[in-house]
């Protein structure tokens, strides 16, 4: 049963009880990448394995997102600075003991490519708070994995 999250802003990615930031860099500029996450919300399944479906709500103000084992997600954007940074929140969703939730992507240019920093900041119960800390390396494993895998189908996309 899906349940109500607390309406946090951006400044919520700085001061989150729990915050994983992880970095990464990719070979297509900040623009594109911009695109595949801001732009190409149903494509985030074909390179972030973790989500299995996306669509855009709302003409683009929120997604809908499901995750592998079940796990959905509504979600208002609340960043859009094309190149630079997309940010969302969850707005309502089936994960248990979750009480906040706000991605921020940062891309900043790295040579010919692009460096994705993904800020995941959360506050929940202390079971979850616990539970996402002792994730860390494996949520820093499938983030890495999803920007390797967006890379190439960047790569491989017409120009």
């Amino acid at each position: 049963m899906a349940h109500r999250l607390r309406s946090e802003s951006l400044g919520f990615a700085r001061v989150a009880p729990v915050r994983l930031v992880f970095t990464a860099e990719v070979s297509a500029p900040p623009d594109v990448v911009y695109r595949a996450l801001a732009d190409d919300v149903e494509g985030w399944p074909a390179w972030f394995t973790a989500v299995t479906a996306a669509v855009p709500v709302e003409a683009g103000a929120g997604r809908e997102v499901r995750l592998r084992g079940g796990i959905t997600f509504r979600e208002t954007v609340i960043a859009t600075e094309p190149g630079e940074r997309y940010a969302y929140r969850v707005d309502t969703t089936n994960a248990p003991g979750m009480k906040a939730l706000v991605e921020e992507w940062r891309l900043t240019p790295a040579g010919t490519g692009t460096q994705v920093r993904w800020t995941f900041a959360a506050d929940g119960s202390p079971l979850f708070r616990f539970v996402l800390r002792r994730a860390r390396r494996a949520v820093g494993r499938s983030f890495r994995d999803a920007v390797r895998d967006l890379g190439r189908r960047l790569a491989a996309a017409p120009a």
